[in-house]
């Protein structure tokens, strides 16, 4: 486990992020366009946001459960493997003892202190973690327009093909938008999985930096952006404010509402205080 003492605060936080000419969150049951709703505004998935936090954590050099197969850092592609690689637990899903495979893939695992886990494997193995550190789904400020263009291959895929320039697909892309990611940490929970403040720490500074080393074909370089973090800290024996007043003191809005947005100006921030719960106010990276 991180060094430092486990948490004890009740942390809140909300990020602002920018998307220009680029997709977010492809939707693979509507052709991967950026997913929206029925009134076009558009959202990312918790499951995406928590993926890139997971991915920086592992840029950081934390030790990490639930990688993505074209980043695993251990040369291991299941969770099986990596799991039995932390000594004790092989032993302990042998005996069935799953209060000690919580504890000590709590122990060895950043992201399983974070978020929980669910483990099922074919030994029967069957453990439910609820993590500390949750994430709504992060919502676009007003509607999106979405850029959608066919792509060609360009070279024959088979001998004898005549053709070289068929139409593979479809790209999609926002052309212009900014989503607010919210999310909170609780101490309770952070107590159960031995979250700490190192932990805490990290999880900042992967919000602030979330889209570095996340590009793509679908997010080229400089196309999305954590443009602010705000992050509120409360003591475990004195949190004043819910969840809601504390978010609904960030009012982020169109300038010109009935104007499709080109860029961060575009777009106001105004911050309200709260009496006695002042955020610590980030730049992005």
């Amino acid at each position: 486990m991180e060094t430092g003492s486990v948490l004890n605060k009740k942390i809140n936080f909300l990020a602002v992020a920018t998307v220009e000419n680029a997709n977010p969150n492809g939707d693979p049951l509507n052709g991967n366009r950026p997913r929206q709703h029925y009134d076009n505004t558009g959202f990312i998935t918790p499951v995406c946001i928590k993926r890139k936090i997971r991915n920086r954590l592992q840029d950081f050099g934390r030790r990490i459960l639930i990688q993505q197969n074209d980043r695993t850092d251990d040369n291991m592609n299941n969770l099986s493997d990596r799991l039995n690689s932390v000594e004790g637990i092989s032993a302990a899903r042998k005996k069935k003892d799953n209060v000690t495979i919580v504890r000590l893939a709590c122990e060895a695992f950043e992201d399983v202190r974070a978020f929980g886990a669910t483990i099922a494997l074919k030994d029967k193995t069957s453990v439910g973690i609820r993590g500390p550190v949750t994430i709504q789904p992060a919502m676009s400020v007003g509607t999106i327009d979405i850029d959608s263009n066919q792509i060609t291959k360009s070279t024959n895929s088979e001998p004898g093909d005549v053709k070289g320039a068929d139409t593979m697909g479809m790209m999609h892309a926002v052309r212009y938008g900014v989503y607010v990611i919210k999310g909170s940490i609780n101490p309770i929970l952070a107590g159960k999985t031995g979250l700490t403040n190192s932990d805490a720490g990290d999880i900042k500074e992967a919000l602030r930096s979330l889209f570095v080393n996340d590009d793509s074909a679908a997010r080229p370089a400089g196309s999305m952006n954590i443009i602010r973090l705000f992050w509120w800290e409360q003591g475990v024996d004195d949190i004043r404010y819910s969840d809601k007043k504390i978010f609904d003191t960030i009012q982020i809005t169109l300038r010109e509402p009935d104007i499709s947005p080109a860029g961060e100006n575009d777009f106001s921030i105004s911050e309200n205080d709260l009496p006695g719960l002042m955020p610590e106010i980030i730049e992005g990276y």
